[in-house]
Parts: C-alpha cells; structure tokens; sequence
C-alpha cells in the first residue's frame, strides 16, 4: 500500500539469523522455507504513524485500485499528505467529494484528533515503543483494529516477532504447511487453525514470528503458482 516513490530500509534484524533458528526450531517449517528460498521481504519506508494510519483506512474495503485513486485524490485537494489539523479543519462535503465515506471521514478525523492529544505516537516515539503498547495505543482509533497495526509492525518497522493469528493468508498457509491435506482439494474453511493453535506452534519460532509470517503467506503463493500445474 506504499507509494511507488518511497524508499526502502534495511531490516533491523539478521534474516539469516532468522531463518537459521527457524529451520533449527521446526524442520517442517523449514521445508518451507528451502522451498521457498531467499527471505526477500523489504521494508516500506516508515512515515509517521498518523500518514500510515490514514492510508491504511483509506484502503480499507477497497481494491488496491479504486484505494489508489481515491488516496490520490485526497493527496492531490492537500497538495500532498494533509496534517492533522488540516484534516480536522476540512469540511466533510470536501472529502466525499474525493470519493471517501462517511464513516472513513470520521475515522480519518479521529485518527487527526488523537494524534494531536498525543493518544497515537510519533515516528520518533514508536520506534523506541514495545509492539504491544502500540498495538493498545493504536486501536484507540476509529476504524484500527490489531491486524492493520500487526501490518505496521511487519512491513513498517520490520518487528520481527509479530504473529497476526486472524489473518487469513497466515492461517491458509499454516494449513498448507502442517496438516495433511489432499493434494486434489483446496484448503476449506475446517482447515483453517484457530489463533490458540497458531500460538501453540508458534512459540517455536520465537523471536522471530514475523519471518515465519512472511514464509506463511509464501506457501498460498506457491499453492497457487501449482494448481494451473495440477489441473494440466
């Protein structure tokens, strides 16, 4: 969801460190990662909090492409990336008019008012913060839940022990990874692991759950790159 121009960082901790203990800690999730290979996961550059929350429900409910135009009209009526105080300052009626709900506008407004009480951090503030106060800090805001911040920790900051247990790429791939599946059936609801089973295994690849993460959402890119195969 990051603008094409951004720059990319350096990860802020070793990926083959990370893999190492993986495969060490779970050899069948080390399957994975030698199927896979290379740990290629880049990280968006890290705006502020405030920039990166307001694109986040911005792209909430929306194809990648009605996002993109919708972002870039609110970008374009700014000259740019509002601040807080412009957003709050702004009439609704202006920011429909550049194709944004209503109840968008309002979490939009609540994420300005809250960074103005300090409520959601700066970019200084949250690198030195632990994951989980901000994750309690940044769900305070309308429209936030604790996947959009795990998304944050992940590919913004580059934590490397995060784990979104509701996500559902995490959970398809942790059934195409650990259980025994036909290989003539896709993966079905009953598949999926509910978060207690996700946490059990997962104390294996602590500290470094992100990475697994990452190598999870891998196996549905594979398991679809071989069903054209398979229906051959």
């Amino acid at each position: 969801m990051a603008h094409e121009s951004r720059t990319r960082r350096k990860l802020p901790f070793d990926p083959l460190e990370a893999i190492a203990h993986l495969k060490k800690n779970d050899p069948k999730l080390g399957q994975l990662i030698d199927r896979v290979g290379e740990f290629k996961m880049k990280l968006d550059a890290a705006p502020s909090p405030f920039e990166t929350l307001l694109e986040a429900i911005l792209y909430q409910q929306l194809n990648g492409k009605a996002a993109a135009t919708i972002h870039g009209r609110v970008r374009e009526f700014f000259g740019g990336d509002p601040t807080p105080q412009q957003l709050l300052s702004v009439p609704d009626e202006r920011l429909r008019g550049c194709g944004v709900s209503g109840n968008k506008i309002k979490a939009m407004k609540d994420l300005a008012a809250k960074t103005l009480d300090g409520t959601v951090p700066s970019h200084a503030a949250i690198m030195k913060m632990p994951d989980a106060d901000i994750v309690e800090r940044l769900t305070e805001v309308r429209g936030i839940g604790s996947w959009t911040v795990e998304m944050l920790l992940i590919f913004r900051l580059g934590r490397p022990d995060v784990l979104p247990v509701t996500d559902y790429g995490i959970r398809k791939g942790y059934a195409l990874t650990f259980l025994k599946l036909p290989k003539t059936r896709a993966v079905e609801a009953k598949d999926l692991p509910k978060p207690d089973v996700l946490f059990r295994r997962a104390r294996k690849w602590t500290p470094f759950r992100s990475v697994a993460s990452w190598y999870l959402w891998r196996a549905c890119d594979l398991a679809r790159e071989a069903k054209p195969k398979a229906q051959a």
